[in-house]
């Protein structure tokens, strides 16, 4: 009698649980920017949540929690319920480059997140205040080296891509600039226009507009080839730093326990957002590349990156905390 009342719980329960699945979402969900308005992470992630909102059928409601490059808002993620209720926007710096080189970030990357796709990819840029007397990379580089420590660089945060990207490029160019982190990229670009920093690291959505408008000097590019809107300008690899030429991406992450059923939607959906050609159009004008890959792939993505930044922290002996 006990067990078939067992059995009977189990089933209703079972069944209960799928009709959640079914149902899901039926309530407005919250997709976490790990950093500042107005940088690229946020960029992106509005132009994706606009269409995901659509596809699910639900308002996407896009929170910024910035600080400590990127961990304070990717750490929010992981400790969420595992309901489909709350997303977190993924990249290099939060899956890659702080959980490689901070000890002390509060989540893994790993075991506390699960991927759901990454649905696009971004060069990385170099770029100075018009007032810097450097018209291109070379004269950039020999004006540090005549003036070691007096110049400055701003990123979107400690530990966070940009950071990496200056630590690498002093190593490979021989020259001492002071790191100024910030809570996201739109601070970062702001008081780089205004001349209170007068060198950005940045991922190019970010940055665009002011180089673009001539507030910004292009130098350099981290991408697989030069850019088609700045055929003058040079990738690192062209460069000889093939460390620093590595390009920035973002995905989508839930807390780890959330179910496969709802991970599987959530992905269903993000495939069908990135593909909407609206959604590929904005992100072409901000000169983002859309992807949309599995689960599956994206944490193969994640693991190839950690492994390729652990590497470098251990080989430079980088520490950004």
């Amino acid at each position: 009698m006990i067990r078939k009342f067992l059995v009977m719980v189990g089933a209703v329960l079972a069944m209960t649980s799928g009709v959640a699945f079914a149902q899901y979402p039926n309530k407005p969900v919250k997709l976490i920017v790990p950093f500042a308005p107005a940088g690229t992470t946020d960029i992106v992630a509005r132009i994706m949540a606009d269409q995901l909102s659509k596809e699910l059928g639900q308002t996407v409601i896009v929170e910024n929690r910035g600080g400590g490059g990127g961990s304070i808002g990717m750490d929010a993620v992981a400790k969420s319920a595992p309901d489909g209720y709350t997303l977190g926007v993924a990249s290099v710096s939060t899956m890659a480059v702080n959980p490689a080189a901070n000890a002390r970030i509060p989540y893994n990357n790993f075991t506390d997140l699960a991927p759901v796709t990454k649905f696009t990819s971004v060069p990385n840029v170099l770029a100075v205040n018009p007032s810097v007397p450097a018209k291109d990379f070379k004269e950039f580089v020999e004006l540090l080296k005549k003036n070691p420590n007096k110049y400055s660089f701003a990123t979107s945060g400690t530990a966070g891509i940009g950071h990496m990207m200056g630590e690498l490029f002093m190593a490979a160019s021989g020259t001492d600039m002071a790191h100024i982190p910030y809570k996201g990229a739109g601070p970062a670009v702001i008081d780089v226009v205004g001349g209170q920093v007068p060198v950005l690291f940045d991922n190019l959505p970010s940055s665009k507009s002011q180089i673009d408008a001539g507030k910004l000097r292009l130098l350099a590019v981290a991408a697989p080839k030069r850019l088609a809107a700045y055929p003058n300008v040079p990738t690192f690899s062209e460069l000889g730093m093939a460390d620093v030429n590595d390009p920035a991406w973002y995905g989508i992450v839930v807390p780890a326990k959330t179910p496969k059923d709802i991970v599987d939607k959530l992905y269903a959906a993000s495939v069908k957002a990135v593909n909407n050609p609206a959604t590929r159009e904005k992100l072409a004008q901000q000169g983002a590349d859309p992807i949309g890959n599995t689960p599956t792939e994206f944490a193969k993505d994640i693991k190839v990156e950690y492994d390729k930044m652990k590497a470098i922290v251990v080989k430079k002996g980088i520490k950004l905390e």
